[in-house]
């Protein structure tokens, strides 16, 4: 799986290259220039498509991993645990 996902997002990434190069060109030519600027937006978002593809889920989506470690701290019944040991570290420290 983690092979077709960076084989996709290689492909991604070429096609948002080329779809950039094409925007460039259109944007050059003054006369095409509406044409170029949404295709520069299009290219864009290939291109950071391509880029979540390859990277691994933790750092294309940081927030999101973060959350859901989050939810399984709280449905474990460790976050009680912590506050426990946070309060007995205080009256250590008082």
């Amino acid at each position: 799986m983690r092979f077709l996902r960076g084989l996709l997002g290689g492909v991604l990434w070429i096609v948002g290259g080329l779809l950039g190069l094409v925007g460039i060109v259109l944007c050059v030519t003054v006369l095409l220039l509406p044409l170029g600027i949404p295709l520069l937006m299009v290219a864009r978002r290939v291109l950071s498509r391509a880029v979540q593809l390859m990277l691994p889920r933790a750092l294309s989506h940081p927030i999101d991993e973060v959350t859901k470690a989050a939810k399984k701290t709280v449905a474990s019944g460790a976050a009680g645990d912590i506050g426990k040991k946070a309060r007995k570290l205080r009256k250590r420290l008082a």
